[in-house]
């Protein structure tokens, strides 16, 4: 894909990076399902998610995609083998204390799979209880790749901040003494995204530097102007709230948007009217969004779900990973694990590989363009990078 000299990046509030070389072992999500363990007992599976709170609208896009990629791995019977899946669904409103309650009711009442985790925060505090009560758990959009290598016992399905940001490398080649602005928020979430920056695209022979506003700003020509005064081959922007749509237009017009490559991450669909005029003109990284694949499991998504979204392939996804720890593990969580460590699969997304040492779900990622304006936004993929061209660093895992 062409590129200019600014886009801009939603990481989730997340950290580092994560990571090891992948062993791969092909199979189909939708092999006879055998399975193991009591025939007649169902599969009790766990799915603790945000159905309420800041995060619910991806949190519908979860439980949509799950049930969606759940009928897609049993091929219509939700069943493996002879075993019932039976759905226990628990709101945890985002907040951890909640999750961790939620947890462990369901792991006191037998579940052996807990899935979800819509939130980072979260998913770091389900981790430790799925490794102490040696459960599987597997992650769903929470972004912070600390879930990955957090412990044996715990996966994601969707994918880490590393990708993210690997990905907005992407758009200006060799960052070989090339010039990167982040622009952020003050606060936890853009000190996340400035560190993610530097020790990607830094760590990549980039020099890095960061224009911060406060949090409560609402007039953003000064920063543009510091920005305009950089001249950075890339404008890196981590911005979140109702503010947007007034710095966007801001840095379009202050010139930026025209002067430079800007990257930021494409938000789900109903974001997309926050970027006004200015949305044509961003480049954007992309998790996902409809189109952006022509896979035969994006085809069974988009006929249950009509428009595809961001966040439904992490539950997609994470309902072929459950359906593949049942059918190979039965009842024994540990050949759970070890049935998944090294799974490549065909996701929504396209070729999705569980890399074993670290349980980082190796996927592809895309480059975007938005055209048109308004509610009438539409997204093409630019370019398709593939998951080892995405691949997190390699980490020990912790436990």
């Amino acid at each position: 894909m062409t590129v200019r000299t600014t886009r801009r990046v939603f990481l989730s509030a997340a950290t580092m990076m994560a990571a090891a070389l992948a062993a791969t072992a092909c199979g189909s999500p939708q092999d006879t399902a055998t399975g193991g363990g009591d025939s007649a007992a169902p599969v009790k599976v766990g799915l603790v998610y945000s159905q309420s709170g800041a995060l619910a609208s991806y949190g519908k896009q979860y439980i949509e995609g799950f049930k969606a990629g759940l009928d897609f791995a049993t091929q219509g019977t939700g069943k493996v083998g002879d075993r019932k899946i039976e759905l226990t669904e628990v709101d945890d409103a985002g907040d951890p204390a909640k999750a961790v309650s939620a947890a462990k009711d369901l792991i006191g009442k037998g579940t052996k799979i807990i899935a979800g985790s819509t939130a980072s925060g979260v998913a770091l505090q389900v981790a430790p209880i799925a490794a102490q009560n040696k459960v599987l758990f597997i992650s769903g959009p929470a972004a912070t790749d600390a879930v990955t290598g957090a412990n044996k016992y715990t996966f994601r399905s969707g994918r880490q901040s590393y990708q993210d940001v690997v990905t907005a490398k992407s758009f200006i080649g060799d960052p070989t003494g090339k010039k990167v602005v982040v622009f952020a928020q003050d606060g936890a979430f853009g000190d996340a995204n400035e560190a993610a920056v530097k020790a990607v695209i830094g760590g990549a022979g980039a020099t890095v530097s960061s224009v911060r506003a406060p949090a409560s700003a609402t007039e953003f020509t000064p920063f543009a102007s510091q920005i305009k005064a950089a001249k950075p081959d890339l404008l890196f922007v981590a911005w979140a709230g109702t503010t947007a749509p007034a710095m966007w237009q801001t840095l379009d017009q202050q010139g930026v948007l025209s002067s430079t490559t800007v990257v930021t991450g494409l938000d789900i669909r109903a974001s997309w009217p926050t970027f006004g005029a200015a949305g044509a003109k961003i480049s954007f990284l992309s998790h996902y969004f409809d189109g952006a694949s022509d896979t035969e499991a994006s085809k069974a998504l988009k006929a249950k779900v009509n428009t595809i979204d961001l966040f439904h392939p992490d539950g997609f996804a994470a309902a072929q990973m459950v359906v593949r720890a049942a059918q190979e593990g039965g009842d024994d969580v540990d050949k759970m694990v070890t049935a998944l460590e090294g799974w490549s699969f065909d996701g929504v997304k396209g070729k999705m590989t569980i890399r074993a040492a670290d349980h980082a779900l190796l996927q592809p990622m895309f480059q975007a363009k938005l055209t048109g304006s308004g509610t009438a936004f539409t997204a093409t993929a630019q370019k398709s990078l593939t998951g080892d061209e995405t691949a997190p660093p390699a980490v020990a895992m912790k436990g």
